[in-house]
């Protein structure tokens, strides 16, 4: 069957169809018998009506089945392979429809080479109805069958179907729609790899075109190598005809401009295309390797394609959308795809090109866009992605530019065998890519009219280097002087060469070295051919090196003496540059009259510009002639490369001559210093600006105006601050002006003047007062400096500040590489840090606060840190002092809400004792103050009664400083705000995971507390911060009382939450680890109210041991050998269990061969003390010293692989209660080179924490010895401290710890560690306030014989006196204001509570009794004292026993002091059942202003709650207000004051190398030579020593211990000897001279030969009225008088042991002998209490060095401080603790035990009372200091 084909019109081809019996629906064929087929089945050599009338009429179909030939398809030329008519091949026996004999056209590989061909159609219209069908068959893996259109006149290639599936056995039939707006040809091409395999056979058969498929007229097969085609009749050849019969020449055909009235000539190539109704000219230019672009969408790939299908097109979103995808069906090694688009004539110089790209995938790889000019074989890229972009649509532009000949974009694709992935294109879109059109006229003074195009440009657009016109009129007549665009040097511009850069301009062709910076073709050609200048940012340039380029010289653009008239148009520059990188930095042009120097800067841009190339125009001005500077900044990495290109001037005039070296001298304006006004203010006043007033310099900057005209705020910071136009507010620089211009520093700045690209990475655009851009802002700005560079923004010096004052400011740090902002406080020349930030926070302003407090003298920091790179500023704002102002004393008393502080302030009651110093004295924080308030922890040194969970994943940490994470946690804790505090953090980071749980438990409380509720602060900051909750746990139930989320702020912040429970509970803290390590979560200062009490069990549990194995009586702890003890017996360096059971969990001596022996690690170290053994291998000691081996154990600082110089470590021992004057602590320790590190040995007790030795340094491979006086101490810990030397270092030891002599029965009697001690009489000293308080505590009871004066104190009572007269007896009363009374009772009136008897001890007196069976639950009962007592804190105590017994509902009992205003302070509280007995109470009762004492009973939850209090009774320190001390012993003049025992030796007793002293102290401290200087010497005889006043002395008084010179000269710098007598010391040879030696006429003693002066006479008062004097052959000699020893007699002769005093205990053999001695010890003690109270001030200001502590060790190595002379020593003040200083704030740690000792207020009362030890009577006066003799 032939294909026939018509010649006639449509419309005369019609055939008419008999009519159908029933109607089919629209694109359906009605069969004859009234059946409906698809309308595309019709003609196509198939039968799809039973009655075949669908094959009937074919004449309006073109088709051909191939029996007689190709009808007229034609093969394709140019394909190495044909299409081959067969009726059978390898692999297909048969067509379609399975007739052997039939023919169809087939395709076979060929030898292994690859097969491709091509059968083309006729040339048809321009349709949308044209329709093909047609058969296939693909045998093989390896075949491609493709249809295609190709269009008219380009001969461009669109691929419109493609076999998708692999290897099909079977005919398939296949229907494809054409579409097109261009006449066209259908192009059936086969491919056949070089892999297939002889069987593989491709084949095509049946084709039929139907009506819609209309054959152009004239036409032939189109000839691919010929894109033109015959013009229809009336166009000229080569001419396009638009469809409305137009011509247009062929080059305005795809110019981005329609020319045609429909616009045909643009159909073929659209400016915008989504792919939706074709492919646009688009094509896939390789074909046939099995990798190539298709068009298509989601739906239309089969599932079992083996890659992936393409994402949701970018137009639509759908699955239905249209995209180009690269689609991939065989497996060669190196396939590539290449999209490749329509040709376009040209592009105007604005052009770019727009498209969405898909990237995605593991093995994806890159794609690069080529641009294509015609008649270049060498292609430019343009465009370039690598890899994985994400699964999302990318938007790319493309900078094209000015193209002047026929050009096409291709888009390749590389496949190297492994692609898996998606690779798509959508949305394609050209922009200001037309020409200019042609018009007839353009405007005169601002356009140019080119002179063939016709068109209009601007005049700025003459001889800009870029052909605007079309024509390139616009372009001709230029001056080459006055342009270049580089593509033959430099032309008129030369590099800098005078020193005014680090390098130069490079001049390169197409990309820059460094992948991801720079351009990739220049800007005049626009391909990589072209030239341009670059700076090379890579090394060896470093960040901030500049490159200069000079242009020529020009004339002055103003015309000077010519008036305002200028050039017809102004001199302009015109540029293009590239600035495309992550570490782009600036390229900025000046203008420069000068031939040195930058001159005025005209433009500068700063980053990132995209990878385009922008173009410039400044317009230039100037009085002198001037040149242009163009300069490239680097930035801080390699991905900065700048360029530019095509650089121009017009209107400008060349200047010929040579510009000046330097400009004019601009004259030097003098400043006029500031006259000071005169005032009459005293000093330490500040002189007010108004009014002559004057105000303290205390008040100067304190944020309140005392001045009336404020103008003592004046020089100081704002309160507030938000920097409006540029003020600081006194906010200073540190580094002021003296820093180069690009150095880091704070500025203040706007968003208004970031540079274009600096916003995302840089500063805020917008301020935080305004929200807007010309808001104000102080920044650092990170364009300048280096890495690590800091600087400073600093307030003037801040006098004080107030109790709640707290520094609020908001804070932007935004960029990739953004460093830190600080906040620091700076004292004198101390600062520390507070609060840190690092990182970026986000693109947004976060607040930040830091609390103050009360602070004296202090200036606050900002300091920020640059971080690696310029992305990334550091920007504050709103600045604000909040509640700074310091307090104002009121004359108005405190309210009874208030608490009146010491100095005179009332602050709410609530701020009491939450480790603020509100009061500003720290009288609200006092320990004494405090008592009341239970659970209270500011973990300075541990939990507290805080107990870690052990039902969690880990454990809460104390921490000093910032968290180990940077990025999360606080920089200081909150309650010393300083690095030194601690508080409780949540480690977040590895090993935590995510959801893990840390739990700590509080104090068990009782049901009982009301008004209960609890005050923390929590820190949580960082952007994986997870849960904090606050729990209420009660019988292992949990109720949820808070719970915090996410990030809170990186600042403190105060929670307070209200407790209560029908049972006893606890409050726990949970705290959960969020989704990163950066989210740290701290707690601190966790404070419960007076309304919560602790628990019975709780106080039990905390004050009781756990027990041992044994049975002991009620109050006694079972010793191992199964004897008892009591705990007053435990850490009193006595083994009272006789097996050391009491001792041994004390820190007691230890080898540490078996363990610790208690000594205990801090929770607060960052490292311990390690037990271990000796290794050679590591930095520890290689054995210890207790063994000599490496088996041996010790403790050392452990080497951790995070440690960090200055981090510590301590191990401490538990509270001993008293060691003898004699104590030595002995220990050995190992400090080497490796083994390294700082150890201290510190005491701490409650009130004090002082160092008494330290080792630092190489100490030598060997164990050292140190022996340490302890002396006389009560209720002390011995702490070790070691300190990190290095980071990462450790190694330094301890061994062989023991106390010597500590015991308190070695204690000579008369020695007691306070000088208020009571003495028993059997020796043993206890604590004054112990004394009189109906409970013995001398072991013989002594304490309790004479207590008739403490029954007359205001308030004691015993109760034993009728029930109508206590409330007078006792000075009590009855509260008014309570619900029931207290009344006298001698017994319980309810069995089973209540006590049977008072307490005395015949039981029959009375006790003060509340009955609860009458009264309701919650009933209170108050009873006070009449009478106030003084104020005092820490000193008075108040003693009773009260009696608690009954059920588990008893109530509760309190003890408040209550101040003048009603104010009351709870001092102690009692609840619960305390046994069957009455128990013991000794309160501490403290108030800053006079107070009475009340007692309060609430009432129980039944009748068996009843509560008693008897023999109460108050301390003398009660009643004086101040401490009350016994007559101090004062020593004579020519007396020594034993240090830590109370008796005085003759002075000439100190350090003679004896002790005499019953503490030894005598030979302590003893310096090797007497302090001074020896005056000039010259006038005297050679034998004779001259006197400061000229005095001329025999030399034999030299050195002989008798100071003779009137200022005792004659004793400087002579050596401290022992010698016998007739002896004398030598200080030329520091040695002693034998008698022998004397006057034998040989000088021995240089210089001053004392050794043969005087040998015929006696000096006068030689023998110093102690002996007489007489001359022998050895020179003078003393016969000294009794009592009296030594060469001059000048020594008090020292008793014989037989007359030694006899000891205390001995005096009660015989009375005449205890008087005696009890007279002498009084008459010593009172010389010594007078020295003591006279030198007392004076010795407060004495600092005394650790050797002060008689370092038993390497004396030369101890020796820190300058040895005393005797004289100094002689005048040391008694019962002052050598070295420890009464300043207040002993900066002796950071840790935990520090605390600041504020000197007593009653330091100077007069008042004593009797003492068994003095015997003086309350009135006595001490001796005359100055009369007594020893």
């Amino acid at each position: 069957m032939t294909l026939l084909w018509p010649v006639c019109l449509l419309a005369c081809s019609l055939v008419l169809v008999p009519a159908p019996v029933r109607a089919c629906p629209a694109g359906q064929f009605t069969c004859a018998q009234g059946s409906c087929v698809p309308e595309d089945s019709v003609c196509d050599f198939t039968n799809s009506c039973e009655d075949g009338s669908d094959e009937e009429d074919c004449s309006r179909f073109k088709r051909c089945d191939f029996e007689e030939g190709l009808c007229d398809l034609t093969q394709s030329p140019e394909t190495q392979s044909e299409w081959t008519r067969a009726c059978a091949v390898p692999g297909l026996q048969h067509d379609h429809a399975n007739n052997q004999s039939a023919y169809f056209l087939s395709l076979l590989p060929d030898g292994g080479r690859r097969t491709v061909a091509e059968l083309k159609s006729p040339v048809f219209l321009p349709s949308h109805t044209c329709r093909v069908s047609f058969y296939h068959h693909v045998g093989g893996k390896h075949g491609d069958l493709q249809v295609l259109i190709r269009t008219q006149p380009l001969g461009l290639d669109t691929v419109v179907w493609k076999h998708f599936q692999p290897q099909t056995e079977t005919w398939q039939r296949t229907v494809i729609q054409f579409t097109s707006e261009h006449q066209f040809q259908v192009v059936f091409r086969g491919e056949l790899s070089a892999d297939s395999e002889s069987s593989e056979v491709l084949a095509i058969d049946d084709l039929s075109f139907n009506h819609g498929c209309v054959t152009a007229p004239g036409t032939a097969t189109i000839n691919n190598t010929s894109p033109s085609m015959p013009t229809p009749p009336g166009c000229p050849p080569s001419w396009f005809a638009c469809g409305s019969g137009d011509c247009i020449e062929e080059c305005k055909v795809c110019d981005f401009t329609p020319h045609c009235p429909h616009g045909e000539d643009e159909a073929s190539c659209p400016s915008e295309c989504d792919f939706e109704g074709g492919s646009c000219g688009w094509y896939e230019f390789t074909l046939g390797d099995g990798f190539d672009w298709v068009r298509g969408s989601s739906v239309e790939v089969r599932p079992d394609y083996q890659g992936r299908p393409p994402p949701l097109d970018h137009s639509t979103n759908s699955t239905k959308g249209h995209v180009m995808f690269v689609l991939k069906n065989s497996s060669s090694l190196y396939p590539r795809a290449v999209l490749r688009g329509p040709q376009f004539k040209q592009s105007a110089s604005g052009c770019t090109m727009t498209f969405w790209h898909y990237n995605a995938g593991i093995s994806v790889g890159a794609a690069d866009m080529y641009l294509r000019i015609a008649g270049d074989e060498n292609n430019t890229i343009i465009w370039r992605t690598f890899y994985n972009q994400g699964t999302s649509w990318n938007r790319v532009t493309v900078q094209l530019g000015r193209i002047t000949q026929p050009f096409q974009i291709s888009l390749a694709k590389l496949s190297l065998g492994v692609f898996d992935g998606v690779s798509a294109l959508d949305d394609i879109s050209f922009h200001n890519c037309s020409m200019p059109p042609a018009v007839k006229d353009c405007p005169q003074h601002t356009h140019f009219h080119c002179l063939r195009s016709k068109a209009c440009v601007e005049h700025l657009q003459l001889c800009d280097l870029v052909d605007d016109c079309g024509d390139g009129s616009d372009e001709e007549g230029c001056s080459p002087e006055m342009q270049c665009n580089f593509e033959r040097g430099l032309c008129s511009w030369t590099q800098e060469r005078s020193g005014g850069d680090v390098f130069d301009w490079t001049l390169i062709q197409g990309p820059t070295p460094t992948i991801n910076t720079g351009p990739w073709r220049d800007h005049t050609l626009g391909t990589k051919f072209g030239h341009y200048l670059f700076i090379e940012s890579s090394a060896p340039q470093q960040f901030k090196d500049t490159a200069v380029l000079l242009s020529r010289a020009f004339q002055p653009t103003l015309r000077l003496g010519k008036g305002p008239s200028r050039t017809r148009h102004p001199c302009v520059f015109r540029f293009h540059y590239h600035m495309f990188g992550s570490h782009v930095f600036c390229l900025a042009v000046y203008l420069r009259t000068t031939t040195t120097g930058r001159g005025q800067m005209l433009w500068v841009r700063y980053g990132d510009q995209g990878n385009l190339w922008h173009r410039k125009t400044l317009y230039l001005n100037s009085a002198r002639p001037f040149q242009i500077l163009i300069e490239g900044t680097v930035g801080d990495d390699f991905n900065g490369d700048i360029a530019i290109d095509d650089l121009s001037f017009l209107d400008c005039v060349p200047y010929e001559g040579e510009l000046p070296s330097v400009n004019p001298t601009t004259p030097i304006i003098p400043t006029v210093a500031p006259t000071v006004q005169p005032h009459s203010c005293p000093d330490g006043q500040f002189a007010c600006v108004a009014h002559g007033e004057c105000v303290q310099q205390s008040k100067v900057c304190d944020f309140r105006h005392d001045c009336s005209d404020g103008s003592d705020e004046t020089n100081c910071v704002k309160e507030l601050c938000d920097f409006e136009g540029g003020d600081t507010c006194g906010w200073k620089r540190v580094d002021s002006s003296s820093l180069p211009i690009h150095e880091f520093r704070w500025l203040p700045d706007q968003g208004e003047t970031i540079h274009n690209g600096e916003e995302e990475y840089h500063r805020p655009t917008n301020d935080h007062t305004l929200g807007s851009p010309v808001g104000w802002y102080m920044c650092a700005d990170s364009s300048n400096g280096g890495y690590g560079h800091i600087t400073d923004l600093q307030t003037p010096v801040i006098s004080s500040t107030g109790p709640q004052c707290t520094l609020v400011f908001w804070y932007h740090m935004s960029g990739f590489t953004v460093g830190t902002l600080q906040v620091w406080l700076k004292h004198g020349n101390i600062t520390h840090k507070v609060w840190s930030q690092t990182g970026s926070q986000g693109n947004r302003w976060r607040r930040g606060e830091v609390f103050l407090g009360i602070s004296n003298n202090i200036q606050v920091v900002f300091r920020a840190k640059r971080g690696i790179s310029y992305m990334g500023d550091v920007v504050v704002d709103d600045v604000h002092f909040q509640d700074c102002a310091p307090p104002l004393t009121s004359d108005q008393p405190c309210r009874p809400e208030e608490y009146a502080c010491s100095n005179g302030h009332c602050i709410p009651q609530d701020n009491l004792c939450d480790f603020i110093n509100h009061c500003g004295d720290n009288s609200d924080e006092d320990a004494y103050i405090c008592k009341g308030f239970s659970g209270r922890c500011n973990f300075e040194f541990d939990l507290c009664s805080w107990r870690q969970s052990r039902q969690d994943d880990f454990d809460w940490l104390i921490k000093a400083g910032s968290t180990p994470t940077v990025g999360t946690g606080p920089a200081s804790d909150h309650t010393l705000r300083d690095p030194s505090g601690h508080y409780l953090y949540l480690e977040s980071s590895f090993p935590q995971a995510a959801g893990d749980a840390a739990q700590i438990l509080g104090p068990q409380l009782s049901y009982r507390s009301t008004e209960c509720k609890m005050r923390f602060y929590f820190h949580m900051s960082g952007e994986g911060i997870g849960i904090l909750n606050v729990f209420k746990r009660s019988s292992d139930e949990l109720s949820l009382l808070l719970n915090l989320t996410g990030d809170q702020g990186n600042y403190w912040q105060m929670r307070e939450i209200p407790l209560s429970s029908a049972r006893d509970f606890q409050v726990m803290f949970e705290g959960k680890v969020g989704r990163s390590p950066k989210g740290d979560i701290c707690l601190d200062d966790i404070t419960f109210s007076p309304g919560c009490l602790l628990a019975t069990s709780a106080t039990t549990q905390e004050n009781t041991p756990p027990p041992l194995a044994g049975s002991c009586p009620s109050g006694f702890l079972p010793c191992a050998n199964g004897r008892c003890f009591t705990s007053e017996q435990s850490c009193d360096f006595t083994d009272d269990c006789g097996d050391g059971t009491d001792e041994k969990d004390c820190g007691t001596s230890c080898s540490f061969e078996n363990g610790r022996c208690g000594w205990k690690s801090s929770l607060a170290d960052n490292f311990d003390w390690t037990l271990g053994t000796g290794s050679v291998h590591n930095v520890r000691p290689p054995f210890d010293h207790t063994l000599q081996n490496e088996n041996g154990h010790f403790v050392y600082l452990a080497a951790t692989p995070v440690g960090l110089r200055g981090d510590k470590a301590h191990i401490k021992s538990s509270v001993w209660k008293e060691s003898s004057a004699i104590c030595k602590l002995s220990f050995w320790y190992y400090i080497s080179h490796t083994a390294s590190g700082t150890i201290r040995l510190l005491i701490k007790t409650e009130n004090d924490l002082w160092e008494v030795w330290n080792k630092k340094g190489h100490q030598g491979n060997r164990w050292n010895r140190a022996e340490i006086p302890l002396r006389k101490l009560r209720n002390f810990e011995v702490i070790f401290e070691g300190i990190r030397s290095m980071d990462v270092s450790g190694g330094a030891a301890l061994d062989d710890l023991e106390f010597i002599n500590c015991a308190p029965s070695a204690v000579v009697p008369g020695s007691c560690p306070a000088v208020t001690d009571f003495v028993c009489q059997s020796g043993q000293c206890i604590e004054s306030h112990l004394v009189c308080d109906n409970k013995a505590d001398c072991a013989d009871e002594s304490d309790e014989i004479d207590c008739s004066h403490t029954v007359s104190l205001p308030g004691a009572c015993d109760f034993n006196m009728p029930e109508d007269q206590w409330e007078e007896t006792c000075q009590l009363s009855q509260d008014t204001d309570d619900d029931c009374d207290w009344r006298i009772a001698r017994a319980g009136e309810t069995p089973g509570t209540g006590p049977h008897s008072d307490h005395s001890p015949g039981g029959g007196g009375g006790f003060l009794y509340l009955y609860s069976a009458i009264q309701r639950e919650g009933d209170v009962a108050k009873v006070t004292t009449k009478r106030p007592f003084p104020a005092s804190i820490g000193l008075c105590h108040l003693h009773f026993w009260f009696y608690m017994h009954g059920s588990d509902r008893i109530g509760t009992l309190k003890v408040y002091t209550v101040g003048p205003s009603g104010t009351s302070l709870l001092m102690w509280a009692a609840s619960g059942n305390h046994g069957n007995q009455w128990t013991y109470a000794n309160v501490i009762l403290s108030n800053t202003a006079p107070f009475r004492v009340t007692f309060q009973a609430e009432v129980g939850g039944d009748m068996w709650t009843d509560i008693a209090l008897d023999d109460v009774s108050y301390t003398a320190e009660c009643i004086v207000g101040g401490p009350v001390t016994p007559q101090p012993l004062t020593c004579g003049v020519y007396q020594y004051q034993c240090l830590y025992s109370f008796q005085c030796v003759p002075l000439s007793w100190r350090c003679d190398g004896e002790p005499d002293c019953a503490d030894h102290s005598d030979e302590e401290y003893c310096p090797t030579a007497v302090p001074g200087t020896l005056p000039p010497q010259g006038l005297c005889h050679p034998d004779q020593y001259q006197c400061s006043d000229n005095r001329c002395l025999p030399s034999i008084l030299r050195c002989d211990g008798v100071p003779d010179c009137v200022k005792g000269e004659d004793e400087y710098r002579c050596p401290l000897l022992q010698c016998e007598l007739g002896e004398l010391v030598c200080e030329g040879s520091s040695a002693c001279i034998p008698l022998w030696k004397r006057c034998d006429h040989s000088a021995d003693c240089p210089p001053f030969q004392s050794d043969e002066s005087s040998c015929h006479e006696c000096p006068p008062m030689y023998c110093l009225d102690h002996g007489s004097c007489f001359v022998n052959r050895h020179g003078p000699s003393c016969m000294c008088y009794p009592g009296w020893t030594g060469n001059r007699c000048h020594v008090r002769e020292k008793p014989s042991p037989s007359t030694l005093s006899p000891h205390l205990e001995d005096t009660q053999l015989d009375a005449v002998y205890a008087g005696i001695a009890i007279g002498l010890v009084l008459l010593v003690a009172g010389i010594a209490v007078c020295t003591l109270y006279l030198y007392t001030k004076k010795c407060n200001f004495i600092k005394r060095g650790p050797m002060d502590y008689g370092v038993m060790d390497d004396a030369s190595s101890d020796r820190r401080a300058e040895i005393p002379s005797l004289d100094e020593r002689a005048s040391t003040c008694p019962g002052v603790n050598p070295g420890r200083s009464d300043a207040a704030g002993l900066p002796i740690s950071v840790y935990p035990w520090r605390r600041d000792v504020e000197s007593s207020p009653w330091k100077d009362s007069k008042l004593s009372f009797a003492n068994p030890l003095y015997h003086y009577p309350p009135d006595a006066n001490g001796a005359d200091c100055h009369s007594s003799k020893a």
